[in-house]
């Protein structure tokens, strides 16, 4: 059974109350004085113990998912390949199934198997969402992930496109079963391309952290982890070799909700030869050490500029703006990042846009950032280029707009009704 399988979360929990139970039950023989009489008591208090606390380590890591398979958390990781497969005269693209010791290989249900609403039936009228591992080649990282296909991907009429890419990052210390089974990506997705509005888009759902349970924060730590450099090269090559994605910057985009959220302001603003638009819901404008992340930047003199570089509001004054578009959200009571928000809206400058979704209330949890979710992918949908002809690889499309953000309908959130991202001016007025 694998780590995340909901089969073992029962039998660990059946065990554990097996074990209450025959304790109550024996607890009077064993209460007698005498050797034998001690050490049941000792065996029997241990026992339970040991597999209650294991049916909830069990709980704790299928929600937030810090490992996601036995040899995850044995430390037993597969090294990444040094170079991606060629290939042999087949086909040039393939879906994960059909992948073996690529940099995008098939994985377990890694919970999959206990999200509710997913595709069914025949991946042309459907789509599809698998369950794979994406290897870094560089950062020799292996990371879960759930790629959502939709239906125009199988279709024969788009054989010979490639399609937009949204990476979705959940939060920290949550994982992708967050955004398949809680926010529900994939789902509302496939209901938003299906009615028209949301262009077929490619998601590659992932967590932040790449060496878990620490912190990563999408920051190449001196020394340590290689977060940035996972999600802005390994990530984007791996996909592009595995699937029928575009090439150029224009079709990729990041979303995310809290830490994700932040990490997809980053990648954008740092990278935008890899990102050129991100969605943020909740996320906040800086990083910053803390217990979770340990040392993020390094010591000595170079520690404070680096950590410098990842202010987000210090980066928009002191940096040249790149042509990126930003989405972000939040709420004028129960949410900590309004006035950053607020602050990061009014810093943005051409040839940079930034467009908001303020609800009047919302705290920093899933019921806020579900109400968020189908705008912002609706908003993110405009924001890629589609479709990219598969045999004119080379032309590097212009993105829509480019220098103007097509602007979402400009009405304003109100607490009854859904939310609607509100375009933002560059400089200047504030959001009320």
């Amino acid at each position: 059974m694998g780590l995340t399988s909901q089969s073992l979360e029962v039998v660990v929990v059946v065990l554990a109350v097996v074990c209450v139970g025959l304790t109550v039950w024996q607890w009077p023989r064993l209460s007698r004085r005498g050797t034998l009489p001690v050490l049941g008591r000792l065996g029997s208090i241990l026992v339970t113990q040991v597999a209650v606390l294991c049916s909830l380590a069990l709980a704790v890591n299928s929600s937030f998912e810090f490992y996601s398979s036995w040899d995850e958390l044995l430390g037993n990781t597969d090294e990444a390949p040094v170079a991606v497969n060629k290939g042999d005269g087949g086909p040039r693209y393939a879906d994960a199934g059909s992948l073996r010791g690529g940099l995008v290989q098939p994985a377990g249900p890694q919970g999959l198997d206990r999200v509710s609403g997913l595709p069914k039936g025949a991946p042309d009228r459907a789509g599809k969402v698998e369950s794979v591992r994406i290897v870094g080649r560089r950062t020799r990282v292996v990371n879960p992930a759930f790629v959502y296909l939709p239906p125009q991907y199988f279709q024969h009429q788009y054989r010979r496109q490639r399609f937009p890419v949204s990476v979705v990052i959940s939060g920290y210390p949550g994982g992708i079963m967050n955004l398949a089974q809680h926010l529900r990506i994939p789902q509302t997705a496939g209901e938003l391309i299906g009615e028209g509005r949301m262009q077929p888009t490619v998601l590659v759902m992932v967590r932040p952290t790449i060496a878990p349970p620490r912190d990563t924060e999408c920051v190449d730590v001196p020394g340590g982890p290689q977060a940035e450099t996972f999600f802005t090269r390994d990530l984007p090559e791996a996909v592009k070799a595995a699937y029928r994605v575009g090439h150029d910057p224009s079709a990729w985009g990041a979303f995310g909700y809290s830490s994700g959220g932040t990490c997809s302001l980053l990648m954008a603003l740092r990278n935008p030869g890899a990102y050129t638009s991100a969605v943020s819901l909740s996320g906040d404008y800086a990083v910053k050490d803390d217990l979770t992340t340990g040392s993020l930047f390094g010591g000595g003199a170079a520690a404070a500029r680096r950590e410098r570089e990842h202010d987000l509001l210090w980066r928009l004054g002191n940096r040249p703006v790149p042509q990126v578009s930003a989405l972000v959200a939040s709420s004028r009571l129960g949410e900590p990042n309004y006035r950053d928000t607020l602050r990061f809206i009014k810093a943005a400058r051409p040839p940079m846009t930034v467009d908001s979704i303020i609800l009047p209330r919302g705290s920093h949890q899933f019921s806020t950032w579900r109400r968020e979710v189908a705008p912002a992918l609706e908003w993110q949908g405009r924001q890629l280029t589609f479709p990219q002809d598969v045999e004119a690889a080379h032309a590097r499309p212009k993105r829509p707009g480019a220098g103007a953000v097509p602007s979402p309908t400009a009405r304003a959130s109100h607490p009854s009704g859904p939310p609607t991202a509100t375009s933002a001016p560059h400089r200047g007025e504030l959001l009320p």
